[in-house]
């Protein structure tokens, strides 16, 4: 029974507990037992909640979509007061440092009826595209132990892939919700930038990079989540427009024939391997068949193929500086080399020394690039253009653990190997469209490779749409990790 009942997605698991069939204790008793059993091998809960969880079970939970249904917080962004923060940071872990607040996002997640029962590892600060922080050490593939979960919200996806729980939390400033949706055989949305607020104490992360959602097994449980936590509060110093109605009720419509261009060539002029190239193109066949029209993409030139990593960086050290000054506010005093790791200081050092005119000017040239992406896609002026942009999710299956490393002599040389890694997703935090990473395909070595579509602004209802068609005549769900297996 425990075996079928953790192979559900989040949505079943709601719908057992409505009907009475099992009890919020009891789904929570499963996904605990499956973490003690499990999380030795991959890593991927650093701070256990376990007993918090069975109590919130056996109290009054809210009666929301997800009632009694097990849930786990990335240790970064999103959270509830008194739960461990420590950021994959040694510094905040020695500290003990927690949520001094319940976050807006935390809240509608404990309001939709989900049980926490623990928070899951990422990179130090979030910053690479794996999760092998100093201070907990790596978490592992559940399809290969040997190789990376992706990140920056490996943790998370690790665990859902490895049936801890149907559903987890995510955030995404460069890929972290899709890199590792694709490195485990999960669906990634990144939704449009603003349609989920960060309140009480961001507006915009990184003027507007980063945001969070989760990772899941099924289509339905992203539209529903994103049903229950979307739009603004008063003070955000932006907003979407809402959709037009709510996103589950997306997942019955048929979108027609699109026009969906594709992108096997990155904008920062990497290579892919050649398996992901032909694993694009097999699911381009199958977005064919489905009635699509697909056709190869040439995006308008960008000029050097360095701007944009080099402009992404820009942003991305700003936001490190400013990272280590408050862990500095947090701790008592000016943060060291020694306090963090080593591409964490490269990265702050960096934002120290560059401008704010080189910071705006970063910013200024990606809302170009923005509006060069948005050109192509179908509008009264462009009654020609595409509906979806499609692009591999990654360049490669995912590494071996340790191909990150930033202990070299240049800390900066992993952050060229992430480039080369998740070349596709980047670009699309840069112009703030919504983009989603779907399971479709898998390697020769049996590992999970993803294909990322890309909406217009504001159409996450466009992608919810085609996920759910490609879930219908292709589906992924009992596509199972090694270490989802019955022991």
């Amino acid at each position: 029974m425990s075996e079928e009942i953790r192979s559900l997605d989040a949505t079943a698991q709601a719908e057992l507990v409505a009907g009475g069939e099992v009890s919020p204790e009891e789904l929570v008793e499963i996904a605990v037992g499956r973490a003690e059993e499990v999380n030795p091998e991959i890593n991927a809960i650093i701070g256990p909640l376990y007993e918090e969880g069975k109590a919130a079970a056996a109290g009054d939970l809210p009666d929301g979509p997800f009632r009694g249904v097990p849930f786990l917080f990335k240790d970064l962004g999103a959270g509830l007061a008194g739960q461990p923060l420590h950021m994959g940071n040694r510094l905040l872990k020695e500290i003990g440092f927690t949520v001094p607040f319940d976050t807006h996002l935390g809240s509608r997640f404990r309001d939709a009826g989900l049980v926490t029962i623990g928070r899951t590892s990422t990179p130090e600060f979030g910053i690479l595209p794996t999760t092998e922080p100093v201070a907990y050490g790596p978490s592992k593939n559940p399809w290969d132990t040997t190789r990376s979960t992706g990140g920056s919200s490996g943790g998370s996806a690790a665990a859902v892939a490895a049936g801890i729980v149907p559903m987890a939390h995510a955030s995404d400033g460069g890929g972290s919700i899709r890199i590792p949706a694709s490195a485990n055989g999960l669906l990634g949305l990144k939704a449009t930038r603003a349609r989920i607020s960060q309140a009480p104490m961001n507006g915009d992360t990184m003027s507007g990079l980063t945001t969070e959602l989760v990772v899941s097994k099924s289509v339905r449980d992203t539209a529903r989540i994103l049903d229950w936590v979307h739009g603004p509060v008063a003070g955000d110093p932006y907003g979407c427009p809402p959709p037009e109605h709510p996103y589950v009720e997306d997942l019955g419509i048929r979108p027609g024939a699109l026009r969906i261009g594709l992108l096997t060539e990155p904008m920062t002029g990497d290579v892919l391997d050649t398996e992901i190239i032909e694993a694009t193109r097999a699911a381009a066949a199958k977005l064919a068949a489905l009635g699509h029209e697909v056709t190869d993409l040439e995006l308008p030139t960008t000029g050097d193929s360095d701007v944009l990593y080099e402009t992404f960086i820009t942003r991305w050290a700003a936001g490190m500086s400013q990272t280590v000054s408050i862990l500095g506010t947090i701790v008592g005093r000016d943060m060291t080399a020694d306090d963090v790791e080593p591409l964490t200081w490269a990265l702050a050092e960096r934002g120290q020394r560059e401008s704010g005119a080189t910071y705006l000017s970063a910013i200024q040239q990606h809302q170009v690039l923005g509006r060069m992406i948005g050109s192509l896609y179908r509008s009264d002026l462009n009654p020609g253009g595409f509906d979806l942009i499609m692009t591999p999710t990654l360049a490669t299956v995912p590494p071996k653990l340790g191909h990150f490393d930033d202990s070299g002599p240049d800390p900066m040389d992993a952050m060229l190997k992430a480039r080369d890694f998740a070349n596709f997703t980047g670009a699309f935090n840069a112009t703030g469209q919504p983009a989603i990473s779907i399971p479709m395909e898998m390697s020769a070595e049996g590992m999970p490779i993803g294909i990322q579509l890309i909406a217009p602004l504001w159409r996450e209802d466009l992608l919810l749409q085609v996920a759910a068609q490609v879930e219908e005549a292709h589906p992924w769900a009992e596509r199972r990790a090694p270490a989802f297996a019955v022991r």
